[in-house]
């Protein structure tokens, strides 16, 4: 752990709250409105895909953002998931085919196998072990509150100005992510300089056998959650509820 940290909950810890605050609320700004969106493309019959697409480069892109967390750093990790989310806003506008919908679902799902990754590991950099159930439990909570105010403001935006301005939004959310983040500090004590051989994961990096049962345990409550998040737009939309 860097030496420049001694209180459990600094600056540092409260700048990677609202960082992730922010983040949170950029990438599900938008998620009520995309089946809607999608089926302006043509694309009604591929709604189940949305998530899916967006959860598999979440998945495929961990282990490679956990070494590169451990090798180049906590904050660069956590950049190049922000990033994502400001290129995807920009691009969802332009987006005038189902199959490039699709595409960009299948990019964008790569900022939330990086930003969260990254958040962990510097949570467990500037927090002392005895406190880090209560440390990840307040990150959470972060996260949280911009899953559930992200989705309210991208509806008011649609609703009141357009699905395209929803999208803008969601960029600044995430740019301002990005740019909270430039005002911490890197705890990886030697960072090393990117290279292309750092991609490359062996087997013993891609599982971990003591993980095995809370992975099935977040597999069903994920499962569930995921089905509810993809109808539950059409479902509003049939009781009337605009937002």
């Amino acid at each position: 752990m860097a030496e420049q940290v001694t209180r459990v909950y600094g600056v540092q810890f409260g700048l990677l709250c609202l960082s992730s605050f922010l983040f949170f609320s950029s990438f599900n700004m938008i998620i009520p409105e995309l089946p809607d969106y999608l089926s302006s493309l043509g694309g009604a019959e591929y709604k189940g895909l949305i998530i899916s697409l967006f959860t598999l480069t979440a998945g495929l892109s961990r282990p490679f953002s956990g070494k590169l967390a451990d090798k180049v750093g906590r904050i660069p990790v956590m950049v190049v998931g922000g990033a994502v989310c400001i290129i995807a806003g920009f691009m969802y506008p332009l987006t005038a085919t189902v199959s490039a919908f699709l595409l960009l679902r299948l990019l964008h799902g790569f900022s939330t196998g990086f930003t969260p990754t990254g958040t962990a590991a510097y949570v467990a950099d500037v927090v002392p072990v005895g406190r880090r159930g209560e440390a990840m439990g307040l990150i959470g909570l972060s996260g949280s509150l911009g899953m559930a105010a992200g989705p309210a403001v991208g509806g008011a935006i649609a609703n009141q100005f357009s699905v395209d301005a929803m999208f803008y939004v969601s960029s600044l959310a995430a740019f301002l992510s990005v740019g909270v983040l430039a005002r911490m500090h890197e705890t990886l004590d030697t960072p090393h300089r990117f290279r292309m051989g750092l991609l490359k994961i062996s087997r013993s990096e891609l599982f971990e056998p003591r993980v095995l049962a809370p992975c099935i345990v977040m597999l069903f409550s994920t499962f569930a959650y995921g089905t509810i998040l993809t109808i539950i737009p059409d479902f509003s939309e049939h009781l009337g509820i605009r937002n």
